[in-house]
């Protein structure tokens, strides 16, 4: 009886492990600013482990996942000024990527950089999250980012299917809505986490919502079996944009596409017939005027 009861919790254990967190994340600290001693370097290197081991280890959704499918990610954070006994300031990186079907190829979903952290950070200190108060240091921003990176891309396997995640993260902002000098958080700062998530719910971006689906499922997931398909799909979903565009021109999340997908879009346009190449130009051009340079690349049909 003892060895059927054994044998029973051993495959329970078993079955249990082949699913995994949601997130792979991978984790640098930095600070080229201050002085290289080593009580510095010993607070960067337990601020990265402590980080890795909240993205990686946090159960974020109520889905299962296999090691394999877990999302990848990676963060970047950047130290640059001590403000006082264990508060730190400085910004974060935050990038993702999702598999392209048929392909060892991974495609950007988010590329952010956060100028605007400010924590406290006490060595070998866990962090814990509430999504309903505001939480100690850095949690709220990671739980943040998490929510972000997961609502991408479940948006890009299915319409909308990020939206719970967005809907965290949108809680998490409302909890700062008191800090209105919160640089970070506040409405009243420009290009932040409240304008990222906040747009992304209104109903004026639903056509950016839309691309970031027709541009993975239809596009990018169809390239290997039906390239040119594929190729047309993708600049259709781009031209979504364009009704954003018209109402928010120069928004804050157009601008945070095309700093995920530029290159892409660059290296898949320059191959192009003419007259897709001209017209994938001047779309681009006109949504992402930032990187009008490296589009000149398309226009001309070389890297």
């Amino acid at each position: 009886m003892m060895k059927i009861v054994l044998i029973t919790v051993l495959l329970f254990v078993g079955a249990f492990s082949n699913f995994a967190q949601e997130l792979s994340c991978q984790v640098s600290v930095i600070a080229p600013t201050l002085q290289g001693t080593s009580a510095n370097e010993e607070i960067k290197a337990a601020l990265k482990a402590s980080v890795f081991e909240f993205m990686n280890e946090t159960k974020w959704t109520s889905d299962n996942f296999k090691p394999e499918e877990r999302i990848e990610c990676n963060i970047l954070i950047n130290i640059s000024k001590v403000v006082s006994a264990n508060v730190y300031e400085g910004s974060i990186q935050v990038s993702s990527s999702r598999p392209v079907f048929n392909s060892d190829y991974k495609t950007r979903l988010l590329n952010q950089r956060d100028k605007n952290i400010r924590f406290k950070y006490m060595r070998n200190t866990s962090f814990v999250y509430r999504p309903n108060a505001i939480s100690e240091g850095i949690t709220d921003v990671l739980a943040y980012y998490a929510n972000i990176i997961i609502g991408l891309d479940y948006d890009s396997f299915s319409l909308k299917g990020g939206q719970p995640y967005f809907l965290k993260a949108q809680q998490i902002v409302s909890n700062y809505s008191n800090n209105q000098d919160d640089k970070g958080w506040s409405a009243k700062f420009l290009n932040n986490r409240f304008h990222l998530v906040n747009n992304l719910l209104q109903e004026t971006y639903e056509p950016l919502r839309i691309c970031y689906y027709d541009y993975h499922m239809k596009g990018m997931d169809i390239l290997y079996d039906k390239k040119d398909e594929g190729v047309l799909n993708m600049l259709a979903a781009v031209k979504l944009i364009e009704e954003v565009y018209k109402i928010r021109p120069g928004s804050f999340n157009i601008q945070a596409f095309f700093s995920a997908k530029s290159d892409e879009l660059i290296n898949i346009y320059v191959k192009a017939p003419s007259t897709i190449r001209m017209q994938a130009f001047n779309l681009f051009s006109k949504l992402d005027p930032g990187h009008i340079t490296q589009y000149n690349k398309i226009k001309n049909g070389k890297k």
